[in-house]
């Protein structure tokens, strides 16, 4: 049985170019960039997304400050050798990049779908408000036996369906991609800024089920 891993995890993201690709690394004499790109929520916040790209891709594409575009491709992780520790990096991999067209604008601006396995136990908590939160790592395949491994974030009555989860079980999630900034203290007492990228679930099921048990929605070339 061939496995289609584009199925995987698939995402579109409609924003806006806000910083200037820079040079990211070099995989077999192919060049890789990143850049920033801003996406509007709902809500009047924005979510900032790194974007990767292969440098055939930006034969075809002007990626200037400002500039509104939509991407195409996968939410993907790897490991970042620093300090003598392991860091987890998430990033989006264009396989497409193409201009935002006005007839687009009902286009969903942030979207992500991905099938992949729990790979920790979920952790449930309730805020002080009594609001509902699951935190999830999913392992989601693609090819060459490699794995992405992407946090997750469930609220509501989706992050009660999590604490049933086992370990193994393969989900089907739909969300989007969302950037969140939070403050690390160090132990000598010193604080830092930081960004965390995380998919925000609106719905999810078990996969290849024959009924599929379903949560329902919340409305709150390889490049690595």
């Amino acid at each position: 049985m061939v496995t289609n891993y584009a199925d995987n995890n698939y995402l579109v993201l409609v924003g806006e170019i806000k910083s200037e690709r820079k040079f990211s690394h070099e995989i077999y004499g192919e060049s890789f960039y990143i850049f920033d790109l801003e996406i509007p929520r709902l809500s009047g916040n924005e979510d900032i997304i790194p974007i990767t790209v292969s440098e055939r891709l930006l034969e075809d594409v002007d990626l200037k400050i400002g500039k509104k575009i939509v991407v195409e491709g996968q939410f993907r992780s790897y490991n970042s050798y620093q300090n003598e520790k392991n860091k987890l990096v998430l990033t989006v991999f264009a396989k497409d990049i193409i201009d935002y067209k006005e007839s687009e604008e009902n286009t969903t601006s942030n979207e992500v779908v991905l099938t992949g396995y729990i790979c920790k136990k979920p952790i449930y908590r309730q805020t002080p408000f009594g609001r509902e939160i699951s935190d999830i790592l999913l392992a989601v395949n693609r090819a060459y036996n490699k794995s992405d491994y992407i946090p997750c974030i469930a609220w509501g009555r989706n992050a009660r369906f999590c604490k049933s989860l086992d370990v193994g079980t393969e989900v089907k999630i739909i969300g989007r991609v969302q950037s969140r900034t939070y403050e690390k203290k160090f132990e000598d007492g010193t604080v830092e800024a930081r960004v965390a990228y995380e998919v925000s679930i609106a719905s999810m099921e078990i996969a290849q089920k024959d009924e599929s048990t379903e949560a329902g929605e919340d409305n709150s070339q390889e490049a690595m």
